[in-house]
């Protein structure tokens, strides 16, 4: 894990304050309250519990909780860490906004394999669109909002416009599209634990269902380039939290020293001191 992230540079924002709201349909979204104030921060330097932080409240979604305790839980970690940047996940690029069109990966939310800049940013903005002129590949931003609006676009200038714009108070979240997020995220750890768990029992036939359900699992890979410091280096690019949370548990559940598992007892995500470990520190026996 360490070497993974000790060469890569990737900073999140999160809000002091999430509110969730209804737009015109009736459809549930999660952004930041008005006046809250932004931070920023490095994932990768809790990569490790932020990721067990979110295949916990997968496990939540998948498990027949009433829907106020889930809401509870996505909303804490959003409070936490700040919203997944879907915006900048769901397209085959997050420099989409350099593009005529927004070209998608298949996914569970948007049936279309391209729309339009417009159609697809009003997924993101239901209460208050940025001020943006498109024409083809050309576009013009016209920066609003207050003194901390203006002072992220400018730290984030660098970065793709669309993760950029993602940092925005204005951006929101669909809370249904979060917890299917979570859900799929914590889709491997539980495979790899019902494989675990029934591998004597399975036929071959069994076996290879579980494979192929693990190896269908669509995640969104993270950029990369090369850095010449002391000798040649990689470094990844993260353009979303979904993204570094997609490859960093990926990597933990395929750790050979300390894997993340699923505890036997009580179900709980949790990572083990060794590749054996059943059982969490809290139920271990």
């Amino acid at each position: 894990m360490k070497r993974l992230v000790e060469h890569s540079s990737f900073y999140w924002v999160r809000y002091d304050r999430y509110e969730l709201r209804r737009d015109a349909n009736s459809l549930l979204y999660i952004m930041p309250a008005a006046n809250a104030k932004p931070e920023i921060y490095n994932p990768l330097e809790v990569a490790e519990q932020i990721t067990l932080d979110a295949l916990k409240i997968g496990m939540k979604c998948m498990n027949r909780q009433p829907t106020a305790r889930k809401r509870e839980a996505v909303t804490g970690f959003v409070h936490k860490y700040g919203l997944l940047g879907l915006m900048t996940s769901l397209p085959t690029t997050p420099h989409f906004m350099n593009y005529e069109a927004v070209y998608l990966f298949r996914n569970h939310f948007i049936e279309q394999e391209a729309m339009s800049t417009e159609d697809y940013l009003s997924n993101f903005f239901p209460f208050g669109k940025l001020d943006i002129e498109k024409k083809g590949t050309e576009y013009e931003w016209n920066i609003e909002g207050d003194r901390d609006m203006r002072a992220l676009a400018l730290t984030f200038s660098e970065q793709p416009t669309a993760m950029n714009m993602s940092f925005q108070r204005q951006y929101a979240e669909r809370f249904d599209w979060l917890v299917t997020q979570f859900r799929d995220l914590t889709f491997n750890l539980l495979g790899a634990f019902l494989y675990a768990e029934d591998y004597k029992k399975l036929d071959e036939d069994g076996r290879k269902l579980y494979q192929r359900g693990i190896a269908a699992f669509g995640s969104v890979a993270p950029t990369y380039h090369i850095s010449l410091l002391d000798r040649p280096v990689l470094v990844w690019d993260f353009y979303s939290l979904l993204s570094e949370l997609q490859m960093v548990s990926s990597v933990m559940l395929t750790d050979e020293e300390r894997p993340v598992r699923l505890c036997r007892k009580c179900m709980e995500p949790f990572v083990a001191d060794s590749p054996n470990a059943a059982y969490c520190p809290e139920c271990g026996i």
